[in-house]
């Protein structure tokens, strides 16, 4: 039988955590599918990561309802990925904030990337007829912006290229708290297909540099402590590292894509194939690793054709 590509076999549904980081501070997750932040301010509310679709979105709502009736004035999108974006409508926020460079990758990418992902996430994208098109920022900036919630100061920084060339990371001075998108992840595997190897280790440095109390991960468990956050970074160092290393040795000699396939399985295969969504990441990994390998600084753009030719070229 045909093993079925990313993750179109997982329609399992995933037990949501809803996690105090820090006062008024939340982490929304679900078992390694895409994470949600929460931000409490003195009369509303900042949202970290809109997931994929108004359906996934208005889970978000409920817990943030749990907690706090004070309106949902702003939403922080970390990149464009789909599965982080799609979802804004369903906030109803005033602000929708990205990086200058994310809004840039929505405008040449943005599309194909919905596209492509669709068919990898079925379950994620499942009640799709609601989203009303691609999200657009309504404010952007290039390396840091400072929202206040009233008197919560939240420090919004672009400190390097890393899971994409626009990554953000969103601070909450007061709590010494940090929401870092897909920059870091916890026993979940890094998507890099859409990465920058050689620049994702400075970005880690950057935040461990911040020495912060707590983490809301892009994926996997929250992170509260700081022997949780430390591991948890030098965790990712691994994972990026020891994808990119066997892969570019590969390249190096002129090999071919299938035998950097089979050199960075050799490699991470003991050490991560247990993580959430590792199957599923793997061929972009390695794709992309391979292609920075040989020189291509800016990552081709995914589209539905490009993956399924990818992955028959890796099952021959």
């Amino acid at each position: 039988m045909a093993k079925a590509f990313a993750s179109q076999g997982d329609m399992s549904e995933k037990k949501i955590s809803f996690t105090e980081v820090g006062d008024g501070l939340y982490a929304f997750t679900a078992e390694g599918d895409p994470n949600s932040g929460v931000i409490i301010g003195d009369d509303s509310v900042m949202i970290v990561e809109a997931q994929a679709t108004p359906r996934l979105a208005n889970k978000v709502i409920e817990c943030v309802r749990s907690v706090t009736d004070k309106p949902i004035t702003h939403v922080a999108l970390t990149h464009y990925h789909a599965v982080r974006v799609l979802g804004a409508s369903a906030f109803g926020a005033q602000q929708i904030l990205m990086s200058d460079m994310a809004r840039a990758m929505v405008v040449e990418r943005g599309q194909e990337d919905w596209d492509s992902e669709f068919q990898r996430f079925p379950r994620l994208f499942e009640g799709h007829e609601s989203i009303p098109g691609l999200t657009w920022p309504t404010t952007t900036f290039n390396d840091t912006m400072t929202v206040y919630l009233g008197k919560r100061r939240i420090d919004l920084m672009h400190l390097g290229r890393a899971h994409t060339a626009g990554d953000i990371v969103i601070h909450v001075p007061d709590q010494n708290v940090m929401f870092t998108g897909d920059i870091v992840e916890y026993h979940s595997a890094c998507y890099c297909g859409d990465g920058h190897f050689g620049d994702w280790g400075d970005t880690l440095d950057e935040i461990k540099w911040f020495d912060v109390d707590a983490i809301a991960p892009g994926r996997g468990d929250a992170l509260v402590g700081k022997d949780m956050v430390n591991a948890a970074i030098e965790n990712t160092r691994d994972f990026v590292d020891s994808t990119y290393r066997p892969a570019a040795k590969v390249a190096a000699r002129g090999g071919s894509l299938k035998e950097a396939w089979d050199a960075v399985r050799a490699e991470c295969d003991p050490k991560f194939a247990d993580y959430a969504i590792y199957e599923h990441c793997l061929p972009f990994n390695v794709a992309r690793a391979y292609d920075e390998a040989r020189g291509i600084d800016t990552p081709r753009i995914w589209t539905a054709q490009r993956d399924l030719e990818m992955w028959e070229a890796l099952q021959s």
